[in-house]
């Protein structure tokens, strides 16, 4: 495995980080298809044992039994010091109102709910999960600020949102002497490209590093087109994403697939080659159901591009509207 900054501070980690949407109590929350506890422990032995050090959850991730989940099993896999633990806040956790939103009040309890259920003492990366409009930017970083001031949290990043929403946070911080981001989670990969015209570039000027989510498209990447899967029936957040250009999303899958079998490795492999390939990205943010899943991305790290390939792959996109903010 290998290993790189985040951006320009000094948090090291590994080259592919584990998503742990994927774990937490099917029967919570709005991901049905989320493995338990036992089903979940094989995929963060591996991981570990395969040099993986970074976790990615958040609060809201089946109302808070995935980072009961990804807490319990880095304890049992691994040291407190031997791993970052990537966490958010901002969606809904229930009725009350610090129970959502960026309000102080909402980060200094919801901060502290993570912290019990993750059974740490301080979040390696505490991210904003969306931008909350309703709330002051000057508030969201000043609180953000003290929780790392306390010792609570060590980095702060944030996630989907326009570039310049980015820029204004980023000011307040600067002008208030708060705490700036260094990392940026946003929706990236060869469907979703909107991120290169003014994200991507203010995120290599500032030394932001970039960690994408759903670098497979939901899947749909790693796979012919149409092919359907328990998770794509269930994901209603899913659902949404990924109608805007279906010709050309579907002619990108195409080209996905042929150079997969031009090299004999499977079309996830080369997917998330080309986001680790982007300057702007520090490590894409994989999930994993199958043991398939974790080796294709271990694969794709060992994996370079050709020129060629790389053109060949980019091709046929068409441009769309942001999506997933």
């Amino acid at each position: 495995m290998d290993y790189t900054r985040l951006g320009g501070s000094g948090l090291r980690i590994s080259k592919i980080i584990l998503g742990c949407m994927s774990y937490g109590d099917p029967h919570t929350g709005s991901h049905e298809w989320s493995m338990g506890i036992d089903q979940a422990r094989p995929f963060f032995r591996r991981a570990i044992e395969a040099g993986v050090t970074t976790f990615d959850t958040a609060n809201v991730y089946s109302l808070g039994s995935s980072e009961e989940i990804t807490g319990t099993l880095l304890r049992e896999f691994s040291s407190r010091d031997q791993v970052v633990i990537a966490t958010k806040v901002a969606m809904r956790m229930g009725p009350g109102p610090k129970d959502s939103g960026l309000s102080r009040a909402a980060i200094l309890a919801q901060v502290d709910a993570s912290l019990r259920r993750l059974g740490t003492d301080y979040i390696d990366l505490y991210q904003i999960h969306r931008l909350d409009r309703q709330v002051p930017m000057e508030e969201i970083m000043q609180a953000l600020d003290d929780v790392v001031r306390s010792g609570k949290v060590r980095y702060l990043g944030a996630s989907s949102m326009y570039a310049w929403e980015f820029a204004k946070l980023q000011h307040a911080a600067d002008l208030g002497g708060w705490t700036r981001f260094v990392s940026m989670q946003d929706q990236y990969s060869l469907l979703m490209r909107e991120e290169e015209r003014e994200m991507h570039p203010l995120c290599v000027d500032q030394g932001v590093g970039v960690i994408p989510w759903s670098p497979l498209a939901r899947g749909r990447l790693a796979r012919e087109w149409g092919v359907q899967t328990a998770r794509t029936e269930t994901d209603e957040y899913g659902k949404t994403l990924y109608h805007q250009q279906e010709a050309a999303d579907q002619a990108v899958v195409q080209a996905v697939g042929e150079i997969a079998a031009e090299r004999g490795i499977s079309r996830a492999q080369v997917a998330l080659a080309w986001v680790m390939a982007q300057p702007a990205v520090s490590a894409p943010i994989v999930g994993a159901t199958r043991p398939g899943h974790l080796e294709d991305a271990l694969a794709a790290t060992e994996l370079t591009l050709s020129d060629d390939e790389l053109a060949r792959l980019e091709a046929p996109y068409a441009p769309r509207l942001p999506e997933g903010f």
